[in-house]
């Protein structure tokens, strides 16, 4: 799941240098926390939050599919 967060990342933001993502065990269910550039915050989350919306829709379907729960941070 983290390499398809940082797929989907990398073509949204000006700076791919600077995406890191932190991936975290908590039971059951996987945590990743995204961080971006200050600069491509806004290009990440989008207006009203639709594009954070959208990027959790897909990395949890694909986890869904592996039988696996995530669950997407935006930091």
């Amino acid at each position: 799941m983290k390499e398809l967060l940082n797929v989907i990342v990398e073509n949204l933001v000006d700076d791919k240098n600077s995406i890191k993502i932190n991936e975290r065990q908590n039971k059951d269910v996987t945590i990743l926390e995204l961080t971006v550039a200050e600069s491509d915050v806004g290009k990440v989350i989008g207006k009203q939050g639709k594009i954070a919306k959208a990027i959790r829709t897909v990395v949890k379907s694909a986890a869904t599919y592996e039988n696996k729960k995530v669950i997407v941070k935006i930091m």
